[in-house]
């Protein structure tokens, strides 16, 4: 996990088994196969049973909101990672699958009932990627991971009131 991540994973009050689908795209595979460990590492070690994780495979960037709406259709988790590595290429190709995904996802999170959380990557090169897929600048994976369980803790109103109440008082808001 990046040190950098001003976010630990909220406390939890219950013992409700948390479900989690992640969507993740083939295409740049080396890169997103880490991506997808760095969250399966993280969610397993927030206690996310390995039988409540579920992976989707799709075979790019632009396929991955599709999935996560079918995968959010079953009722079956509390929060969607989606994974994915766009590396730019020569081409106006890149910009258009970036907002493609960008675009997709946000329209997911105003229509769906669970989070979708937006875990991919649009670098200019391969070693821009490979540096957040778990070499120098951390795992966005394990990034994903934990935003996920922050938005799952947000639909079961269990207490961020201290993550809140802190940002309050640091900007001055409601206190």
């Amino acid at each position: 996990m990046h040190q950098n991540n001003p976010f630990p994973a909220p406390p939890r009050k219950d013992d409700k088994p948390l479900s989690v689908g992640i969507v993740v795209s083939l295409w740049n595979s080396r890169i997103t196969e880490a991506l997808l460990q760095g969250a399966l590492d993280t969610l397993r070690e927030h206690r996310v049973d390995e039988s409540r994780i579920w992976v989707v495979r799709v075979p790019g960037a632009v396929e991955l909101t599709y999935a996560a709406r079918q995968l959010a259709a079953h009722q079956i988790v509390d929060a969607i990672i989606v994974l994915g590595c766009v590396i730019k290429g020569e081409t106006p190709h890149f910009e258009y699958v970036c907002q493609s995904v960008t675009q997709g996802v946000t329209g997911l999170n105003l229509s769906l009932h669970v989070p979708v959380i937006f875990g991919v990557l649009t670098t200019l090169t391969e070693d821009q990627a490979i540096a957040r897929a778990g070499g120098a600048l951390g795992n966005k994976g394990a990034e994903a991971a934990l935003t996920a369980l922050h938005m799952a803790a947000i639909n079961y109103r269990q207490p961020l009131d201290l993550h809140c109440r802190l940002v309050d008082n640091r900007f001055g808001g409601m206190g």
